[in-house]
């Protein structure tokens, strides 16, 4: 079960990146993959909702030993294999009277998204080959989406749910923005408070010959011995004669004492 762990986490579809033969292409939804703690048994769960709105779901568990095992819904398949090549990649085949009728590829990509091929037979006989792309999933929501599988039905309870849920991510993920963006201007404005705080430090530290006024624009000079001088004078009144090496800034003293730069 080792090999399988990069794969269990809720995963979300890309829907514009699929790439479907057969059945219906969805707009949204999530491929889940758990681990049974302490068997070698994973159980694999999706959902999506089609273009239509309409809800479906389907889910199974598999035997990930790499063996031959019976299938519980013989409508599909009566034996399924997985197989772990390595740890970016395992197969499901679903076999049916000795043959596959449906093989699912899950790999591991190296931008960190999941990608899924499924590859089976129509009705008619024909092959078909559906790829789907996902990445993690960093919501509570339950949905996927693919379009064949096991054990897939229409559910009108995953509709209302998927439509409770989606207004839920909605709701949440517009406070979240607003939390954050909240929390860029609390920093901003921290980072602000740090800069006038530094800056007062020095000014405070400078030569200074007399009483600043607040709302006054002063300007504040490092000395040729690196000490710091606070005057009144701008370097184009100074000229080239200045008695300083460098101007540092122009600043202006605040209500609450602290100097602000221009």
């Amino acid at each position: 079960m080792i090999q399988a762990y990069n794969f269990l986490a809720a995963w979300q579809l890309f829907p514009e990146k699929g790439i479907y033969e057969y059945g219906e292409r969805p707009k949204s939804g999530i491929y889940k993959i758990e681990a049974i703690a302490g068997k070698k048994e994973l159980i694999i769960y999706h959902n999506w909702v089609t273009l239509e709105n309409q809800a479906f779901a389907a889910g199974y568990s598999i035997n990930a030993d790499g063996q031959l095992n019976e299938f519980d819904d013989p409508a599909l398949a009566d034996h399924v294999q997985a197989i772990f090549p390595d740890s970016i990649s395992f197969e499901i085949h679903f076999y049916k009277k000795g043959e596959i009728s449906l093989h699912i590829v899950h790999e591991i990509m190296p931008n960190g998204y999941l990608k899924i091929t499924q590859q089976g037979s129509r009705m008619d006989g024909t092959a078909y080959s559906n790829m789907e792309m996902y990445h993690k999933q960093l919501s509570v929501l339950p949905y996927s989406a693919s379009v064949s599988g096991a054990v897939i039905k229409h559910s009108e309870e995953g509709m209302i749910k998927h439509k409770a849920l989606t207004a839920m991510e909605e709701q949440t993920n517009m406070q979240l923005e607003q939390i954050r963006k909240q929390i860029e201007l609390l920093a901003l404005q921290a980072h602000e408070i740090q800069k006038r705080k530094e800056l007062s430090v020095t000014i405070y530290s400078a030569k200074m010959s007399f009483k600043p006024n607040i709302g006054q624009v002063y300007y504040l000079y490092e000395k040729n011995d690196n000490s710091f001088m606070l005057s009144l004078v701008s370097p184009k009144e100074w000229g080239h004669s200045g008695p300083f090496k460098r101007c540092v800034a122009t600043v202006r003293l605040l209500a609450d004492h602290t100097w602000a730069e221009l």
